[in-house]
């Protein structure tokens, strides 16, 4: 009889940003599958095994687990942020799909976290709080042009952009390629959002214009907001700055 596998979202990664759900649903499996970083969060529990491997081979590890769960054992598999967003649950989903039927007979559930772009967001104010959509920038899965094409539309759609996968030591040339092709449908004065690690002892959240936006502070634990021409910067005396996109538009 087929087990259980739960796709684990852990949250940004400040131990408080994992929700009550998730940590039960760790606690209750047997064997948990995650890039190693990621597990090094999870509580340690006497008796469950963990396999981690490497954060670019997402089917290897979605198969392994779900081969696992066929056998008859609880399984997690974990993602940082949320499980459905640019991460593991959709890479579950794909080897479902493409693998033998008895992948498809697994008791399966996702397990959503707090994702990068509402924990920057939550550190600066409300920069989500009209219309927005998430873009990833990797182009390991899609071709460049399809990216700039997305960019500009959102752009031009008056959208916020939140950024996942910037930078990388492969590409490190794409989030200024990015700034320079926004440059072109939004105003300079946009405001810009840089946030590493947010919630985390190394967070790191840095407030720039789309005109003056420095890609080579971002790495790949950042996600970068991009208001639209209606997002506001509220200067405030002796304090950080306010962001927020007014939830009416014009």
């Amino acid at each position: 009889m087929s087990g259980r596998l739960c796709v684990v979202g852990l949250g940004p990664g400040a131990a408080a940003q994992m929700t009550p759900q998730a940590l039960d649903a760790l606690a209750a499996c047997d064997e948990l599958y995650g890039y190693g970083p990621y597990l090094d969060r999870v509580p340690v529990r006497a008796g469950q095994a963990r396999f981690a491997s490497d954060n670019r081979e997402e089917l290897d590890r979605a198969s392994a687990a779900l081969e696992r769960a066929v056998a008859g054992a609880k399984v997690g598999v974990v993602s940082g942020g949320d499980a459905g967003v640019f991460a593991m649950a959709a890479a579950v989903c794909e080897a479902m799909e493409k693998g033998p039927d008895p992948f498809r007979t697994v008791d399966f559930e996702v397990i959503p976290g707090i994702t990068a772009m509402l924990a920057v967001a939550a550190r600066i104010g409300a920069p989500l709080g009209h219309d927005f959509c998430a873009l990833s920038l990797s182009d390991n899965l899609k071709p460049w042009p399809l990216v700039e094409k997305r960019l500009t539309a959102a752009a031009e759609a008056g959208f916020v952009i939140a950024l996942y996968n910037p930078i990388s030591r492969a590409r490190p040339w794409q989030l200024g390629a990015a700034f320079e092709l926004l440059r072109q449908s939004l105003p300079g004065s946009v405001p810009v959002i840089f946030g590493r690690a947010a919630g985390r002892a190394d967070e790191r959240i840095t407030l720039a214009t789309l005109a003056d936006a420095d890609a080579t502070i971002a790495d790949m634990a950042t996600c970068v907001l991009i208001g639209s021409a209606q997002t506001r910067m509220v200067e405030r005396p002796g304090l950080p700055p306010l962001v927020y996109s007014p939830r009416s538009a014009p």
